[in-house]
């Protein structure tokens, strides 16, 4: 070996350390966590704008059914879903959903 292989050997070393540092202060900043919020939120955002399918209403008959209400494509459908079962309840053009105050 001669000090040509020791100089890339301490360089890589040296960049390891120094990407290390780097995550570990990232870490400790919270940069990981606003980053992935970030692209979190703004995945949302786009999917919230392409969804056909919306629940509407949900409740819980006992531990093992549950109605639902889903709204789909101006369609509203009434589901019972069971252990193992999903039954269409009722099936009908959807209603005006009215502006809810923010």
């Amino acid at each position: 070996m001669d000090v040509v292989d020791f100089a890339r050997y301490f360089a890589a070393v040296a960049v390891l350390v120094g990407l290390l540092g780097l995550f570990a202060l990232a870490g400790t900043q919270g940069w990981f966590t606003r980053i992935m919020n970030r692209v979190a939120t703004a995945g949302a955002s786009r999917a919230r704008l392409s969804r056909r399918m919306k629940v509407t209403e949900s409740l819980v008959l006992d531990p093992r059914r549950r109605v639902v209400i889903l709204r789909i494509d101006g369609e509203e459908q009434v589901l019972l879903l069971g252990a193992g079962t999903e039954v269409v309840l009722d099936r009908r053009p959807a209603k005006e959903m009215p502006e809810t105050v923010s």
